[in-house]
């Protein structure tokens, strides 16, 4: 299952993960989220163990969203030893993220 992140565990579960992390900011009335969202939950399935997946939900957690400037939703990025190494806006099928998350392990 995807972790829910916060202002209090962003820093310690992503800048500070030893292993990929894809992050996905969404909203609960956004459309394309619950398309993608279902995606993300099979990938924390798929890569577990391997990386770290996670949802920001930017209405709770506008102070992530703000830092890595996030003004569309869903935008899923993949973080690696606490850097953004890719980025997707909008939603896509679960082969295009997990292609994206593989190249980062």
């Amino acid at each position: 299952m995807a972790v829910e992140l916060t202002e209090s565990n962003f820093e310690e579960l992503v800048i500070n993960s030893d292993k990929p992390v894809l992050v996905d900011f969404w909203a609960e009335w956004c459309g394309p989220c619950r398309m993608v969202g279902p995606i993300v939950e099979e990938l924390a399935k798929d890569f577990d163990g391997k990386a770290v997946v996670g949802k920001v939900n930017v209405d709770s957690h506008a102070g992530i969203s703000g830092k890595y400037g996030i003004r569309n939703i869903p935008t899923l990025l993949i973080f690696k030893n606490g850097e953004v190494v890719d980025k997707q806006v909008g939603a896509v099928p679960k082969p295009v993220l997990a292609k994206k998350l593989e190249a980062q392990l």
